[in-house]
């Protein structure tokens, strides 16, 4: 039996549900958890993103929410050194283990690309590489030295493959409730930082920072305006209490590593690499496909080129698209460390690098409106900057056939109070998100049902907020045995 510790906070709903399942757990619980040693519970949100999505990674303003749903970590000391993994939920079940010392090579920790040839190598251990991903930036990076092995319990009401962010919520669930088992303090956005390093290098996903921020910084009902150059919080913006935010889960499963959001992104890099060799900035390479830009214009972000920079100097010379090998022999490569390019592939450049430099525009208007008076012109002019970027996303290949209907359903509602509607996160599936006024729930309900009955499926609705990891903090669970 374990009981949360008198310091604690009072934990949330989710956060009970987990104690319930500990303390009157299924047989495979039962052995899981020593009954001598406390543990370290947090809690971290999948996100919305409102707007801004791909364009993170080329340095964008992206306003995320945080949403209710929820990954949830507890985390046990272990004197054998061994990492033991289980996630939980009823009905499914996954375990993993691997000894401590696998960490290392030769006493000092194990280089990334090696831990991901091997999860890659065991496509049924994929998901344990988020967990082991956050122990091995904590090893390598800050130099924790796990000098104990480890119990690591998962269990999740975030949906998997709907583009909200499961991902991110379980990396960042893990990190803080591993900090706190460990007495490691690291500050929240240094936190998120190291979640995003481990999904890259480890986990082998080309994601932004834009997911891991707003699971640990977001704050409930309120938009995260996060600047991707690389992580700095502007703050956060109160959502008027006129409208809301809804999301429309498609049945498209989405996954950030999938090859047309790799492309784009890789396109974006071409795009960026290209203008400044436009701008006659100085280039050397650093790397095999990497190079270092000398660039006081722009910092080192396609997003700080303006609209009508980009319009008046640079538009007609941007080519359509290029195949890893030209764009590899005429400059050498891009500045993005985490995506490798072909040379036997073609990539789509004109299109992502305009998306990301329109795009940043968008996201600045938007959030500049949505902190003024809310009338119904604001309104019209925020669900147009959402259409425009769902446009944005198709003409990069980012939507499919049902995010499309959503989205079409969106514009046949606006007498009903939709506002406006845009395809979120990486695209190819997922969700969906809808700008409606606050009284047009029954509206979103009745086109999800529409929506279910000419796809025969039970779309998900995301409605509602919850706190980052860092505003709920952790909790103590502590055997009945200890009166602490």
């Amino acid at each position: 039996m374990f009981n949360f510790a008198a310091k604690n906070r009072v934990p949330p709903d989710d956060v009970k549900t987990l104690e319930s399942l500990i303390n009157d757990p299924p047989h495979t619980l039962k052995k899981f958890f020593r009954d001598d040693a406390g543990l370290h519970v947090a809690r971290a949100p999948g996100r919305l993103d409102v707007m801004g999505g791909i364009a993170d990674y080329s340095g964008s303003l992206v306003i995320p929410m945080p949403i209710a749903e929820s990954t949830i970590a507890a985390v046990q000391t272990d004197p054998e050194r061994m990492i033991r993994i289980l996630s939980f939920e009823p009905g499914s079940e996954l375990s993993f283990e691997m000894p401590l010392s696998d960490l290392e090579s030769n006493g000092d920790p194990l280089e990334y690309r090696d831990f991901r040839e091997r999860f890659r190598k065991s496509e049924s251990d994929g998901w344990a590489a988020y967990v082991v991903g956050v122990l091995s930036v904590l090893s390598r990076d800050k130099g924790i030295p796990f000098e104990s092995g480890v119990r690591i319990l998962i269990t999740s009401t975030i949906p998997v493959g709907k583009g909200v962010s499961s991902s991110a919520a379980l990396e960042v669930a893990v990190m803080q409730a591993v900090c706190s088992a460990f007495r490691v303090e690291i500050s929240p956005l240094e936190r998120a930082l190291l979640c995003q390093k481990a999904e890259n290098l480890i986990v082998g996903s080309p994601c932004g920072v834009m997911d891991q921020i707003a699971s640990t910084c977001g704050e409930a009902n309120k938009l995260l305006r996060l600047l991707c150059q690389p992580a700095e919080i502007l703050g956060s913006i109160g959502i008027p209490d006129s409208i809301r935010f809804w999301g429309i889960d498609s049945g498209v499963r989405h996954a950030i590593s999938g090859s047309d959001y790799g492309a784009v992104r890789i396109g974006a890099f071409m795009g960026y690499r290209i203008i400044a060799e436009l701008a006659d900035l100085a280039s050397e390479p650093v790397g095999e496909g990497l190079v270092k830009i000398k660039d006081d214009q722009w910092n080192g972000y396609l997003c700080n080129i303006t609209v009508a920079e980009y319009e008046e100097q640079f538009l007609p010379f941007i080519p359509k698209q290029m195949t890893g090998y030209d764009f590899i022999m005429k400059y050498n490569g891009t500045t993005d460390p985490v995506t490798n390019i072909l040379p036997d592939s073609t990539y789509p450049v004109k299109v992502p690098t305009e998306h990301a430099i329109y795009e940043n525009a968008r996201v600045n208007r938007f959030s500049q409106l949505i902190e003024g008076p809310c009338g119904e012109r604001e309104l019209e002019e925020l669900g147009g900057l959402m259409y425009q970027s769902h446009e944005g996303y198709a003409a990069c290949g980012l939507t499919e056939e049902r995010t499309e209907r959503l989205v079409e359903l969106g514009r046949e509602n606006r007498e009903n109070g939709i506002y406006g509607a845009r395809i979120t996160g990486g695209g190819s599936g997922g969700t969906v998100l809808f700008l409606a006024s606050s009284e047009s729930g029954e509206t979103v309900r009745k086109i999800a049902q529409g929506f279910g009955e000419e796809t025969g499926s039970t779309p998900y609705i995301f409605e509602g907020s919850s706190p980052g990891c860092t505003w709920s903090g952790s909790w103590e669970l502590l055997p009945a045995s200890r009166g602490d």
